[in-house]
């Protein structure tokens, strides 16, 4: 068995993993890495294009990252703190397009309209309490809010034509949302980083087993091609999405204890037509249907994908015990523990309503998937849809004060105590706010060095506002914008 020592052991070949990797090769030009993918090609999960709805994140359109209260008032502040972190990955996405360490941003990057629409008397009024809300804050001060039927019909004409004339409409708008190709930005920065120095890229390679050493750095046993070899790191970092869990139980840290994985499958409706695809230009984000999951909100969308456009609708959730697209049926089993255990069947025993919703979709037909994308898109024929298969997402399950179990719709970063190791779990809002989770992980795990002022100066570079909170000095968060959507060709 072969062995060899680096500094960084990155698990996963996905967003998560290319952006530290070009961080810190960003940081430190010398530091050894050594990337392991379980693939044949690096981001072909949940990365891939395909896999994901390629919505750049930034709370424009997701009625889910806002909540109404009570009193009817709208509490957005999910939706600014995703804002400010989506900016961070503008921002650095800029930086490597103007060092010329990503293609032209028209490669993996458009601008496509963020809107939501909505129908039905309470809705409406929802959606006009969230703009009278959101555009006070100088972040979505852009946002446009509309009921004219007239107007809607310039936003968004396949939705609008020979809807019913006696409901309720009302829809809003962001120019200058994105439509992301987020394994577009994580090839392109794999291949850099496999242009530098002490860097080293393994494909076909699985994490056997991660153990820690008496001088607090890992032994991870790697299987490739039927031979095994152990890569000893200072730090590893797991980011292979749904994979990571499983990973994170095989380190058997404390850190690790009462987690739990819900793994939900995803569908979508695509349509390639040309007549239809140039007839809609917006990501349109409705409602969840009642029961549904957070990560179930419908939307009808413009995909541009390698320079070929499409439109999607869905997502369509399922279930299966798979943690991966291409993992196993027993990746959920295996990941039961004792330590898990109780908040895995509470969460099954307390939250009935998402089981029977999953059930329903997975029964559904294509006919009953055409019915729904009727609300969206009035005139759709079934004949012009066809069903493509998404990435799966683990939803976190996390014990609680009481040792049962609470069902997280987020993202969360696991790091141990002594900052050698750091994992993800969770899912949206994903990859969209990859960069500031992983400026996470560098604060957190190496600390000392962040606090030089080689670091510090970098990090200005690459992220202007870093160190300063976008949230609270608005006046940088609207000039960053400014530089970040002349850059990478937003701009209306």
């Amino acid at each position: 068995m072969t062995s060899n020592s680096v500094d960084v052991l990155l698990v996963g070949g996905g967003a998560m993993s290319t952006t530290l990797g070009v961080l810190l090769k960003q940081l430190d030009p010398s530091v050894t890495i050594t990337m392991v993918e379980r693939l044949e090609k690096v981001a072909k999960e949940s990365t891939d294009g395909w896999n994901n709805a390629g919505t750049g994140h930034a709370a424009y359109c997701e009625l889910n990252y806002t909540s109404e209260e009570g009193d009817g008032s709208i509490n957005i502040d999910k939706a600014v703190a995703i804002n400010a972190a989506f900016e961070v990955s503008l921002q650095f996405w800029t930086y490597l397009v103007e060092q010329g360490l990503l293609p032209a941003p028209q490669e993996f990057i458009h601008r496509v309209p963020h809107q939501s629409f909505v129908w039905g008397e309470r809705n409406v009024k929802m959606l006009k309490a969230r703009y009278a809300t959101m555009s006070a804050h100088p972040a979505f001060k852009e946002m446009q809010f509309t009921e004219d039927r007239e107007k809607m019909s310039e936003w968004m004409p396949l939705v609008m034509k020979n809807r019913d004339h006696s409901e309720p409409l009302a829809a809003t708008r962001i120019e200058h949302g994105s439509d992301v190709n987020f394994g577009a930005i994580a090839r392109n920065m794999s291949n850099h980083l496999q242009s530098l120095e002490n860097f080293e890229l393994s494909l076909d390679s699985e994490v056997i087993a991660l153990k820690q050493t008496s001088d607090g750095r890992w032994n991870v046993t790697i299987e490739q091609n039927g031979t095994r070899k152990v890569i000893n790191a200072k730090f590893v970092f797991l980011g292979a999405g749904g994979g990571a869990l499983p990973l994170l139980q095989k380190a058997n840290v404390k850190e690790s204890k009462g987690f739990g994985g819900f793994p939900v499958s995803g569908q979508w409706l695509v349509c390639d037509k040309p007549e239809l695809v140039e007839q809609h230009f917006a990501k349109v984000y409705g409602a969840a249907p009642i029961g549904a999951p957070p990560m179930s909100v419908p939307h009808l969308d413009t995909r541009i994908i390698d320079g070929k456009k499409a439109i999607l609708f869905g997502p369509f959730a399922g279930f299966t015990t798979k943690f991966l697209k291409t993992g196993s049926l027993l990746d959920f089993p295996k990941s039961v523990r004792l330590d898990n255990l109780n908040p895995i069947l509470s969460v099954g025993k307390n939250n009935m309503d998402l089981t029977r919703y999953l059930i329903s979709e997975v029964m559904q037909s294509h006919k009953d998937r055409c019915n729904s994308l009727r609300q969206y898109f009035p005139d759709a024929e079934d004949k012009d849809w066809e069903l493509s298969h998404a990435g799966q997402r683990v939803q976190i399950i996390k014990k609680n004060e009481k040792g049962g179990g609470k069902l997280e719709f987020g993202t969360e970063v696991i790091t141990t105590e002594d900052g050698s190791l750091a994992a993800l779990l969770g899912a949206s809002p994903g990859a969209s706010t990859t960069v500031d989770t992983m400026i996470g992980i560098l604060e957190r795990c190496f600390p000392e060095r962040l606090a030089s002022n080689e670091w510090q100066t970098k990090m200005k570079e690459m992220v202007p506002s870093y160190g300063e909170s976008l949230v609270e000095n608005t006046g940088l968060l609207l000039s960053v914008r400014e530089r970040t959507l002349t850059t990478l060709n937003l701009k209306p």
